[in-house]
């Protein structure tokens, strides 16, 4: 990780290369509003019935997500993001972990958003963390109210409560170019990450290294009695220096997450300039 500066799409980064940091998506990294799936299985011959029927109920079983009431958790590469999203209060909880014991430099971030405001909380470590530009200033282990007109459209501190998913299921589940049953609830198959560069569970930079690679990545999937979600696993294959990874997100407590809790007024300071220039 750069010390220099975090860069932008740091969940995605994080994850895959080591980059999930960290959903189709807007720059702020969160899936778009649920369209209405198609049940067309890509691919230059016609797909068996049974196929087609298994898409479908992929693609249907991210409708829930859409409602924006679970949670969730991405991992990958030794980081991990996780959260609740909590559309009836407009509030979500995300906390991301980037890094492992031992590595230069290690980052957590606590976010909260509660409409109209957001805070986060970062803390830096390992041998490199001194050299963070402005790290003395960061009020680290403090909340940090956060400008919204600073934020909007950032894939790593903003947050938009009309695209509410972090990990990006419904594009990717759009891009499946193969998929089967394997079970009651469970399908297994191949994805086409090019065409999900929205997902906010993928890197480009990872995707421009796979090549001809990201074009049939494998998948397994789960759902719950009801058909909703609950887990899916991409199974990233090497790629020049990038190492073969498992990208794992997991959706639970579809209707019962609960509102975020705004941070204590005498743990909050105002972001200064300096943790804006981490993320451009």
């Amino acid at each position: 990780m750069s010390v220099r500066r975090l860069s932008a799409g740091l969940m995605a980064a994080a994850l895959l290369t080591p980059g999930v940091a960290a959903c189709a998506t807007t720059g702020d990294g969160t899936a778009g509003p649920t369209a209405t799936p198609s049940a067309t299985v890509t691919g230059t011959a016609a797909a068996p019935e049974g196929d087609a029927a298994a898409k479908q109920a992929l693609l249907d079983s991210t409708r829930e997500i859409g409602n924006g009431n679970f949670r969730f958790r991405m991992s990958g590469a030794g980081s991990t993001a996780e959260g609740q999203v909590h559309q009836p209060s407009q509030s979500a909880e995300l906390r991301m972990s980037i890094g492992e014991a031992g590595d230069d430099l290690a980052m957590t971030l606590d976010l909260i958003h509660a409409t109209p405001d957001s805070w986060v909380k970062l803390d830096l470590s390992g041998a490199a963390a001194a050299s963070v530009p402005g790290r003395d200033r960061l009020s680290l282990g403090k909340y940090q109210h956060l400008d919204q007109s600073r934020i909007k459209g950032n894939r790593n501190l903003g947050f938009d409560f009309d695209q509410v998913d972090p990990a990006g299921s419904e594009v990717l589940t759009q891009a499946v170019t193969e998929v089967r049953r394997t079970g009651e609830g469970a399908y297994a198959g191949t994805i086409d990450v090019s065409k999900a560069t929205e997902a906010g569970s993928l890197d480009q930079g990872l995707i421009t290294a796979l090549g001809a690679q990201a074009n049939s990545v494998p998948f397994t999937a789960t759902t719950d009695a009801q058909g909703r979600l609950t887990e899916l696993v991409l199974q990233i294959p090497a790629a020049g220096q990038v190492q073969a990874q498992e990208i794992r997100v997991t959706y639970s407590d579809y209707g019962n997450a609960t509102a975020a809790q705004k941070p204590p007024a005498d743990q909050v300071v105002e972001a200064p300039p300096e943790l804006y220039n981490l993320f451009d």
